[in-house]
């Protein structure tokens, strides 16, 4: 599996939906799943984002299907980045210097 960093922002309608029911958030979470992705990790944060989520899903389509369905609900704006491992990245790193 695949990990991205979803960052969220409320529009009006999302913050008054979570201001009146925060269990939406984990219901949410439970759609996510439905869609063949899973939240591992999820945070509420200050700043021009309202949450970051860390996120596994198979592939960049599945993701994509995530940030469209919500984003379509006209709640939340968000920002999807593939993300990897730092050992990862270094050792591409180190690949690529001895190319």
């Amino acid at each position: 599996m695949a990990t991205y960093v979803l960052l969220s922002s409320l529009t009006d309608e999302g913050r008054k939906t979570v201001k009146h029911r925060p269990e939406r958030i984990q219901e949410v979470n439970r759609e996510i799943e439905s869609w063949g992705a899973k939240v591992t990790a999820q945070y509420a944060v200050l700043g021009n984002y309202d949450f970051v989520n860390i996120v596994e899903a198979p592939d960049n389509e599945t993701i994509a299907r995530v940030s469209l369905e919500l984003g379509a609900r006209g709640t939340i704006q968000i920002v999807s980045l593939p993300a990897f491992p730092i050992e990862q990245f270094i050792s591409q790193l180190a690949k690529s210097r001895d190319n």
